[in-house]
């Protein structure tokens, strides 16, 4: 998987697997007692989720969230990567805070224009939405690149729980 090249900040993807779903949760359980120095692996389910250890953890650390699907001979495993839980839900009000002011002032700006009334800072505010919604694009990018090593150990931790 090449995460530098996707614009999702969220990046899917889908492998499959000749195991069953129930020789992946083994290898998963087996895995997470010889691993827990390093990763933490929770099983849901036919969900498997894998994070850093308290130690290698990072703010801009990944984690991989595995949904396991079986079908007649195979099992097809779907993926996600995203950032700390906490991270993305803070991440998520800020867009929503900006959205919010974005259409107050926009419907401000219409009252306004509509009245004849000076809109400058109704344009100036929603410029401002504008460009905030530009930087926390760039900033989670910017985390995103920091996190892909960890990506890539993850999904290197994923290959040894399906083959």
């Amino acid at each position: 998987m090449e995460p530098q090249k996707s614009i999702a900040l969220r990046p899917r993807f889908e492998v499959e697997s000749k195991k069953s779903v129930d020789q992946i949760l083994e290898r998963a359980k087996k895995l997470k007692s010889e691993l827990k120095s390093d990763y933490q692996i929770k099983i849901i389910d036919e969900h498997l989720y894998f994070y850093f250890s308290k130690e290698k953890r990072k703010y801009y650390s990944p984690f991989l969230h595995l949904e396991l699907e079986a079908e007649e001979d195979k099992t097809i495993v779907k993926g996600l990567f995203g950032p700390e839980q906490l991270l993305w839900t803070m991440f998520m009000f800020l867009h929503f805070v900006v959205a919010g002011l974005f259409l107050v002032f926009s419907m401000m700006a219409y009252t306004h224009w509509s009245l004849n009334q000076s809109i400058v800072l109704d344009v100036i505010v929603i410029s401002l939405m504008v460009i905030f919604w530009i930087l926390l694009y760039v900033i989670a990018r910017i985390n995103r690149e920091k996190g892909v090593p960890q990506m890539h150990e993850l999904e290197e931790l994923m290959y040894k729980v399906l083959e």
